[in-house]
């Protein structure tokens, strides 16, 4: 882990309510799949002032790759609040979704997937 994130997760659980973090939104202005790797773009810009508390949490753990799942678990917030947040980011440039399956992926890639997503939710 790193320091950031550690810092973050002693101050405990957060009282704001979920809605009030994508100001009412449910719908994220990106399609994201739950197993899609978010990655963080390599600019100087990550650490912009205009980011809140959680938004600076979730483009820290994006130098990891996790996948969307992993973020909504890692923050702590339910999944589609972490979509919403996640495609805030991406659409403001500070993330960039990986390429996940498409329909014509052979079994290889498949497995590889989950062999992945199966090893983050373990190291959580």
């Amino acid at each position: 882990m790193n320091d950031e994130y550690d810092e973050v997760t002693e101050r405990g659980p957060s009282l704001v309510r979920p809605y009030s973090l994508t100001s009412g939104r449910t719908k994220p202005a990106v399609e994201l799949a739950l197993e899609a790797l978010i990655q963080v773009l390599p600019s100087r810009d990550n650490q912009a002032p205009d980011l809140g508390d959680i938004e600076a949490t979730i483009v820290a753990l994006c130098a990891q790759s996790p996948s969307v799942a992993e973020i909504a678990a890692r923050v702590g917030v339910p999944i589609g609040v972490a979509r919403v947040l996640v495609a805030d980011l991406v659409a403001a440039g500070h993330l960039r979704i990986l390429a996940t399956l498409q329909d014509d992926s052979s079994d290889s890639e498949r497995r590889e997937l989950i062999e992945r997503v199966l090893g983050g939710l373990r190291n959580i």
